[in-house]
Formats: C-alpha cells, sequence, structure tokens
C-alpha cells in the first residue's frame, strides 16, 4: 500500500498547469527538445557528408534554437510536478539531478545557439568544436532522460496509483488476477 509521500507524488501541484492527475505535461513536452536536439545532431554528422552542407547547418541551428525554447517550457511544468515530490527522499534527489542536467544541457544548446549564428558558416558544414559540444550535450540529455524515466516507472512520480492502475485489468466488477500460477 502507498503511503502518503507516494501519494503525494502522483498528484499534480497545478492540474492547469502540470496536467491532470494520471496525464502530466512534462513527458509530452519533452518530446519538442529531445527530437529537436538529436535531429540538429544527426544533421551536424550529415554536413560532413554531403557536397553542399549549408541548409543542414542553417536547419540544426533552427533545430536547436526551437529545442532550447521547448526545453525552458518543459522545465517550467517539470519543475512543477518536482514540488509534489516530498523532499529527503530518493525520488527527490534524483529530480534534482535530472532537473540539473537538463539546465545544464539547455545552457549548454543556447550557448550553441549563440556561437553558431555569431559564427555564419556561409554553407560550409558544422564545426568540430560546435558537433563535439552537440554529441556531448545529447549524451548528457540521454542520462537525464535516464533519470526521469526512473522518476515515473520507479518511483512512480504523476502516474497513477496502482488501484487507480488496476482498473485497467479488471474483467467488469470484479478484479482479475493477471499472474499465472505455473
Amino acid at each position: 500500500m502507498a503511503d502518503q509521500r507516494q501519494m503525494q507524488a502522483k498528484r499534480p501541484v497545478s492540474a492547469l498547469l502540470a496536467g491532470p492527475y494520471g496525464h502530466p505535461f512534462h513527458p509530452i513536452l519533452v518530446t519538442v527538445p529531445i527530437g529537436a536536439w538529436v535531429t540538429s545532431l544527426v544533421f551536424d554528422i550529415a554536413s560532413h557528408v554531403v557536397d553542399r552542407p549549408g541548409f543542414l547547418t542553417q536547419s540544426s541551428e533552427w533545430l536547436i534554437a526551437a529545442g532550447v525554447i521547448g526545453a525552458v517550457l518543459a522545465a517550467m511544468i517539470g519543475f512543477l510536478d518536482m514540488f509534489a515530490i516530498p523532499t529527503a527522499t530518493p525520488a527527490f534527489r534524483t529530480a534534482l539531478v535530472h532537473m540539473t542536467l537538463n539546465l545544464l544541457v539547455t545552457a549548454a544548446y543556447a550557448v550553441n545557439f549563440l556561437w553558431r549564428h555569431a559564427d555564419y558558416t556561409n554553407g560550409a558544414s558544422v564545426g568540430v568544436g560546435k558537433l563535439a559540444l552537440s554529441a556531448i550535450s545529447v549524451a548528457v540529455l540521454g542520462v537525464s532522460g535516464f533519470l526521469g524515466g526512473k522518476l515515473a516507472y520507479r518511483y512512480g512520480v504523476r502516474v497513477a496509483d496502482e488501484n487507480t492502475q488496476a482498473e485497467g485489468y479488471t474483467n467488469g466488477d470484479s478484479p482479475r488476477n493477471t499472474r499465472s500460477s505455473v
């Protein structure tokens, strides 16, 4: 049976801003920066393979900008979700590390965007330093994503409680045993 601290982490601080019970907005919003930044890295790498890389270089720069904007929005909602987690718990410490890594990655990408924007390449491929910064940032983003998954799937942050989840495994009015005795 879940204790009061676990139940607190499952409920939104503000359903209007963070998403209603069982339907948090943060996991939906993080797809924007993740998709934009991973695609920008693919474009950076591809800019070293094609004959005329200017369109990839420019597209990568704007994907980075879109990712930064999306990350700021996701961070605001994620911060609300973090308020629901009781302090001095492993879940809260994991959330702090997750948030810190995401803020570092967002700052790195903001710097990367400004670096690219200030140093227009005239159609050349992405520089090695900018490519390395993107690759490291995506790697750190992967670690942070792992921690975000741990918050949701291991600690159940903003996930419906077990009684609510059990509704999906019932047949009519009687609970159904989903485990096999074999």
